[in-house]
């Protein structure tokens, strides 16, 4: 054609048939890079409408997605490190302790996540944990022994437990894979085992793009 010639001596027919689209009037008043640039722009329009389509379609599918993400506990974290208690950090000394214990103030960890944890290579008597839980828990919103990672499989642990597992009996369940908090690998491993016995199929990513987890087998007829 006399505007392929001009324009773009080399260009594939498949491109030749989307400018044919635009209008052929139109291109042959066009030089190379403004041909270039409306190409560029019909082709990311052709894209934006493609994903439309697939989210319109993903919408309207059977699919049920699961975002771990809202089952965030927004809360503060604090790690209360016992060795701070040590002497030398090396042993607890009972009376001191326990006068600590009497003394400190515990309401700066109100509705706070908390927890215990001995970062100092000593022997700590297990009362003493046990008398840092009694102190903590009318004040702090959650107390675990652990690290802050422990900290938070328990609060992803206590929130999953909370789903009501049965309402996916046989759906097709998408696991939302991206998100904006941290989401731990033991969530994904608690929903994953809670679902396995009820859903007909689990997969992980976005409902347009997944990873095949699991699928129930049909049963057989005899």
């Amino acid at each position: 054609m006399e505007f392929k010639q001009k324009i773009m001596p080399d260009i594939s027919p498949i491109v030749i048939d989307v400018a044919k689209g635009i209008g052929t009037d139109l291109l042959k008043n066009l030089d190379k890079i403004q041909f270039i640039n409306l190409l560029q722009s019909k082709s990311i329009k052709n894209k934006a409408n493609m994903e439309e389509e697939i989210i319109n379609k993903v919408a309207n599918s059977s699919l049920i997605t699961i975002d771990l993400e809202e089952y965030y506990d927004h809360h503060e974290r604090v790690v209360y490190d016992i060795k701070q208690n040590l002497w030398e950090e090396l042993l607890l000394r009972e009376k001191d302790f326990r006068e600590f214990i009497k003394t400190h103030d515990w309401s700066q960890y109100a509705g706070k996540n908390v927890a215990i944890t001995c970062s100092a290579d000593a022997i700590v008597p297990v009362w003493a944990y046990m008398l840092l839980a009694t102190q903590l828990e009318p004040v702090a919103r959650k107390v675990i022994f652990g690290n802050l990672e422990a900290l938070e499989n328990e609060l992803f642990r206590e929130a999953i437990a909370k789903i009501n597992i049965a309402q996916f009996q046989d759906a097709k369940v998408v696991i939302k894979g991206c998100s904006k908090f941290p989401v731990p690998v033991a969530a994904y491993v608690e929903i994953t085992r809670l679902l396995r016995p009820v859903a007909s199929s689990i997969m992980y990513g976005e409902p347009c793009s997944t990873v095949p987890i699991y699928k129930k087998a049909k049963k057989s007829i005899n």
